[in-house]
């Protein structure tokens, strides 16, 4: 379901990437899987989005979105609702759920597009991450791993402590199933630390890693690796940057 929705997206041309919510649809998807498509898709294009799967004998439409801090979504389908363009929906600032006609999506959608514009454009100026640390390759133990543990649960009021690591090269990098890239992060000094990137392996950020892109700067979480009872670490990466370049694809 994510690789049809990022091909109906691409379909659409560069302009589709560049409003202000991704409204996607597929007949027959499932509705207890579109929220996570939709998170997938956020975390991909970083704006807010809504899969709906259409129920083929009906053609009713039931759909889940997730949204970018800033951009009140569950407001914005509430109107929609109040509008008739929907025939229920809801939610809060950060996700939202609907129900629509299948004839009635498009019109949904440019409602949507117009009530969002203002609060996307103001967030893309602000959408920056914010890094709780910079961390020594030789700094990332299992034992750093279970110190911050403690600080659990996680969640939007308590974000997970983001790091970044400085000026590292992508070593000895590997495609697997499912678009994700695994690699080792190694420091000057040799220093280096597993680490993993999910689903980019099509994205600027994976096509970095791949070609063992050097002078980056990458943010991450650490995460436990017990695989195969080991008790390691590795760094599960959202994002880098190359400071030698003005601007940066990824």
């Amino acid at each position: 379901m994510t690789e049809a929705a990022v091909r109906q997206v691409e379909s659409r041309g560069p302009d589709a990437l560049d409003r202000a919510i991704i409204v996607v649809e597929g007949e027959g998807w499932h509705p207890g899987v579109v929220g996570i498509v939709a998170g997938r898709l956020r975390e991909r294009w970083r704006k807010p989005v809504i899969v709906i799967g259409v129920d083929p004998a009906t053609g009713v439409g039931k759909g889940s979105g997730r949204s970018q801090p800033g951009v009140n979504l569950g407001r914005a389908v509430q109107a929609a609702w109040e509008a008739g363009h929907l025939m229920a929906g809801g939610g809060h600032a950060m996700a939202a759920g609907l129900t629509v006609a299948g004839d009635r999506i498009e019109a949904a959608r440019a409602f949507l597009e117009e009530a969002l514009a203002d609060q996307q454009a103001a967030a893309e100026v602000l959408d920056v991450v914010d890094v709780d640390a910079i961390l020594d390759c030789r700094a990332a133990s299992r034992s750093l791993f279970e110190d911050f543990e403690r600080l659990a649960p996680f969640g939007p009021s308590n974000p997970e402590p983001l790091f970044a690591l400085d000026r590292v090269t992508a070593r000895e990098p590997v495609a697997m199933t499912g678009g994700h890239v695994r690699c080792r992060l190694t420091a000057a000094d040799g220093a280096s630390v597993k680490a993993i990137a999910w689903r980019c392996a099509d994205l600027p950020l994976g096509r970095a890693l791949l070609s063992g892109a050097t002078g980056l700067s990458v943010v991450g979480r650490l995460k436990a690796d017990d695989w195969n009872g080991r008790r390691g670490v590795q760094f599960e990466v959202e994002d880098a940057h190359d400071p030698r370049r003005e601007t940066s694809d990824f």
